[in-house]
């Protein structure tokens, strides 16, 4: 399975919230091929870098900047050279989608399902996964 795993599941979990972490692990186990790309880079350096965000974190920097050049390795990079704008309720959403259809991915990992289940344009393929899920999938 490729997927796109949205930036609140790895935030998630290097503060070590539900099942964020066993969805990276299974991506770092070779369960799926996690897709990235600039604007999802873009997205995980900027999160990483806030640090009243990880004031109470279990990772120090070092080790959360370590768990992304770790888990980049295993990523397959995409370049988006189209864009399905406007799609998503939520403009700053919409490079997943374009992620996930450029890279032929067969789902999006996220906690967003509200916003993300919510597209104007369909593409069938493509499902919105909560963590829960893509975890009864990829582990069965």
């Amino acid at each position: 399975m490729k997927a796109v795993i949205d930036t609140n599941i790895f935030q998630g979990a290097c503060l070590g919230t539900g099942n964020a972490g066993k969805v990276i692990a299974a991506c770092l186990d070779g369960h799926c091929v996690p897709l990235m790309g600039a604007a999802l880079l873009a997205e995980y350096e900027d999160v990483l870098g806030r640090k009243t965000l990880f004031a109470k974190c279990r990772l120090t920097a070092a080790e959360r900047e370590s768990l992304l050049d770790i888990y980049l390795s295993k990523c397959e990079w995409v370049r988006v050279y189209y864009t399905w704008r406007p799609n998503l309720p939520d403009e700053a959403d919409n490079h997943l989608v374009e992620l996930a259809v450029a890279g032929g991915a067969d789902a999006i990992v996220t906690r967003n399902l509200r916003d993300l289940t919510r597209m104007e344009l369909r593409f069938p393929s493509l499902r919105i996964l909560s963590p829960d899920i893509f975890l009864k999938e990829v582990l069965k």
